[in-house]
């Protein structure tokens, strides 16, 4: 009797221990994000207020930057306090980094560096980044990465598409390739371990 009580005990303990791993993170109080982002830039701020009104408080904060996991589309997003500042298609500064799983062919990344410096591919990860001050314009981004990437559009059609894009939501209309992505975001093993030359 006292083998079978120990013995569920133990398998109680690991599948709460299991399922506490496979929880999703708490979230960080909304009242602390606001206190220690007070004397962030206002692109950090206006990232900040827009992005948890759509996903909720943030997973993770720092003094530096506040981390979102697996919210909506994304596999990560990150807003920064400290601003780079970005002049295309206009002048701004680039404060939210987000990411999804993609694979690109190196040789395509030499035109996804023309097309944008603030889309950042990671082979080894197999993860593709965008980084700019809103949601819309990082969906515009990687929609529009996604399309060199696989030959649709050139750098220049590209470039011209974005800042068309920009001009349009800045007159109060949202492109569809600013609403959400235009393709299935990849499954399954997208990066790349390359193997050892030693």
């Amino acid at each position: 009797m006292k083998r079978a009580i120990f013995f569920s005990t133990v398998l109680a303990f690991a599948f709460s221990t299991a399922a506490a791993a496979d929880a999703p993170a708490s979230k960080v109080d909304a009242a602390s994000v606001t206190s220690m982002t007070s004397g962030w830039p206002k692109a950090s701020k206006d990232a900040i207020k827009n992005t948890m009104e759509k996903y909720g408080p943030p997973h993770e904060a720092t003094s530096t930057m506040l981390v979102w996991h697996n919210n909506g589309p994304w596999k990560r997003t990150i807003i920064y306090s400290k601003a780079v500042p970005h002049h295309f298609p206009m002048v701004h500064d680039d404060v939210m980094q987000q990411w999804i799983d993609f694979r690109v062919k190196p040789e395509k990344y030499d035109e996804m560096a023309q097309y944008d410096g603030s889309v950042v591919l990671e082979r080894t990860n197999g993860e593709m980044s965008a980084r700019c001050d809103k949601e819309g314009a990082n969906f515009l981004a990687i929609n529009l990465a996604h399309d060199v990437a696989h030959g649709k559009k050139s750098v220049a059609d590209a470039r011209r598409f974005y800042a068309d894009a920009i001009k349009q939501m800045k007159a109060g209309k949202m492109p569809p390739y600013m609403e959400k992505f235009q393709f299935d975001i990849p499954s399954g093993e997208t990066g790349f371990k390359d193997k050892p030359a030693m």
